[in-house]
């Protein structure tokens, strides 16, 4: 039996029998000719597969659930263009669902719940309307330019579970209460062809740039690796020099090289963070300007910094051409710039002249310390940093998939440079986030590899701020609490703009019962990240959630499960909050969402998972759920 994951596309004709016991001959021609000449270019164009004609019914099958969801848009819109002229009761309306699920593959032929589904919710459709799945929903949220209106669960015939259905919103319908998912209006941005966008969370709104758009749409929230738009009101800049490093561009032939590109600017970023006396802002908001064209001022604005470092890649063979220059982002100035022609292996001196030309320029007041680490260069052989920087790209796509790949690229750089500290500290950082996430078979076996790699890695090179990092998540998922503090201290005196560093420590002290610090640390990672991810938002609305600061923790909670709706810490964390409040729909509908994303949810569980130092802040957690209705 062949099994696959596909998108499925459901679609029959409204009133089909009506339509052929009136004029059969005429249906049948209008049928044909709306297949002919719009229905199946349409899905030819989007990749689509026919699986077969069922009188007024059609199933098809696409690899991608943007391509089916963009191709059923496009036959609707077609589908109102062919109307004209022909009488409301004679017109052929189509009703279309998709839903992406496990198929069972029969000679040309799929079957499975995956075809079920799609055609249960093609049936909730509206005439000339489009319904997707929850699971479809996800695949698209912020890939299209069309709202999604939350049609809730229902019950289906022949399918054990409700499936939670979602209406596609075309030409702007229903902008202001698109991405509705609880109880009153959820947060919505516009998006305007004029390039501005207004973005309203937790009951504030500001103003912010946004690449032109056809028209005015509203958005549903973003999907799991997207971050905040950069906000347009002026940060105010640090008292000491401050920069922003843009992701470098690919000059390369290849594409794929991409990897490789990324990899130089994020170095150049870690070696420039190890300045105490320079402010420097984080990898993730420098790279929201990935591709984008963006005028050096606004960088500075937005992110608040007096300078900008942008430069191009270009990789061929065994030679590199880097080039870099440093802007003035307060009048447009260049400050400095630099080409460099090197074989491959000469790319981390590169580095280090471009992060020492910069200190330089920039005047940058250095430690006798952090002196003798800008001069410390450890050569790698540079097919082990390829690999490197390859694990790295898959690792930072974070699912079960690419945290097993980036294993693999990491062990083989090894087995080149069996002493390649940053290669031991990965390998030691992706198994502590497999066990994390429960995507390890046997869990003490990889808490044992990660804690033997990380070992390695200190005894190596100790003054790598990525080796202690590691630590700390790995003494956190032990619950050692203290160790995991210190670990994380290390990698930030190492690294005093590791923006990633302040919002993990953030994470330590509030399990530690020391929310008020935590509190502390998590606002200064959000300024040395100011496009901050679900991941700080969630960091920060934990210690206002134990400093008893409801409020501001559920309006922290919405922000990061709305930017990740797959994020079961989020949902569950906002329930508890919103049963603290009272607020308990609003509660309960949190409890559902975390349910559907763990249906073996139990408070029990949830006491034995959290680490917690303080019994005074598991109760408050508990209590929470339990008043959200989480099961015992």
């Amino acid at each position: 039996m062949e099994r696959r994951l596909a998108a499925i596309m459901a679609a029959d004709v409204v009133g089909y029998s009506r339509l052929m016991g009136e004029d059969e001959a005429g249906t049948l021609a209008a049928l044909k000719a709306h297949r002919q000449e719009l229905i199946d270019p349409e899905i030819a164009a989007h990749s689509g597969r026919i699986v077969k004609l069922m009188g007024d019914g059609t199933l098809v099958e696409f690899a991608s659930v943007v391509d089916a969801v963009e191709c059923a848009i496009a036959i609707q819109r077609g589908m109102g263009g062919r109307h004209d002229g022909v009488p409301e009761e004679r017109r052929i309306t189509l009703r279309i669902g998709i839903n992406i699920g496990d198929v069972i593959v029969e000679g040309e032929d799929i079957y499975g719940d995956g075809v079920n589904v799609a055609a249960r919710i093609e049936g909730l459709a509206e005439p000339g309307g489009i319904c997707i799945s929850r699971a479809a929903r996800d695949q698209v949220r912020d890939k299209l330019d069309y709202a999604l209106d939350d049609l809730g669960k229902h019950e289906v015939k022949n399918i054990a579970r409700p499936v939670r259905v979602f209406r596609v919103l075309t030409d702007g319908e229903g902008a202001e209460t698109a991405g509705s998912t609880r109880g009153g209006p959820r947060p919505w941005r516009w998006v305007a062809a004029v390039g501005a966008m207004i973005v309203t969370v937790g009951g504030l709104a500001t103003w912010q740039l946004w690449p032109s758009a056809p028209a005015p749409v509203a958005t549903t929230a973003p999907a799991p690796e997207v971050v905040s738009e950069p906000a347009t009101t002026p940060v105010p800049l640090p008292d000491k020099p401050s920069i922003a490093v843009l992701p470098f561009i690919n000059m390369s032939d290849d594409p794929e090289q991409e990897y490789f590109s990324d990899g130089i600017t994020e170095d150049i970023i870690t070696d420039l963070s190890k300045m105490s006396g320079l402010f420097v802002v984080s990898r993730n908001s420098s790279f929201t300007y990935k591709g984008r064209a963006v005028k050096v001022r606004d960088v500075g604005r937005d992110l608040g910094v007096r300078h900008v470092l942008e430069g191009s890649v270009r990789k061929s063979g065994s030679r590199v051409r880097i080039t870099a220059q440093l802007i003035d982002a307060t009048t447009g100035d260049h400050v400095w710039a630099e080409r460099y022609d090197r074989e491959l292996t000469d790319v981390f001196a590169v580095q280090d002249e471009v992060t020492q030309e910069i200190v330089s320029v920039l005047a940058v007041k250095l430690s006798a310390e952090e002196a003798a680490r800008l001069r410390r260069l450890v050569p790698v052989d540079a097919d082990a940093y390829d690999l490197l920087l390859r694990g790295l790209a898959l690792q930072r796509r974070y699912s079960r998939e690419t945290i097993a790949e980036s294993i693999e690229y990491f062990e083989k750089a090894i087995a080149i440079e069996p002493r390649y500290a940053r290669a031991h500290a990965n390998i030691g950082y992706s198994r502590s986030i497999e066990v994390l996430n429960g995507w390890s078979g046997d869990r003490e076996a990889a808490l044992r590899e990660a804690e033997s790699h990380i070992e390695e890695a200190v005894r190596l090179d100790p003054t790598l701020p990525q080796v202690h990092f590691a630590a700390s998540l790995l003494y956190r998922i032990r619950r050692q609490l203290d160790e995991a503090l210190a670990a994380i201290h290390k990698a930030i005196e190492l690294k005093p703009n590791y923006a990633e560093g302040y919002g993990s420590m953030a994470m330590v002290l509030t399990y530690a019962g020391r929310a008020d610090e935590g509190l502390e640390a998590a606002q200064t990672s959000m300024r040395l990240n100011p496009v901050n991810s679900f991941f700080i938002y969630w960091v920060l609305g934990q210690s206002y959630f134990h400093l008893e600061r409801y409020d501001e923790a559920a309006v922290q909670f919405e922000r990061a499960v709305e930017a990740n709706p797959q994020f079961l810490r989020g949902h569950l964390l906002l329930a508890a909050t919103y049963g603290q409040l009272g607020r308990i729909e609003d509660a309960e509908w949190e409890a559902q969402e975390a349910l559907t994303l763990l249906p073996e949810l139990s408070l029990r569980q949830r006491r034995a998972i959290v680490p917690y130092k303080k019994q005074a802040d598991v109760e408050r957690y508990i209590d929470g759920l339990r008043k959200a209705g989480i099961p015992e």
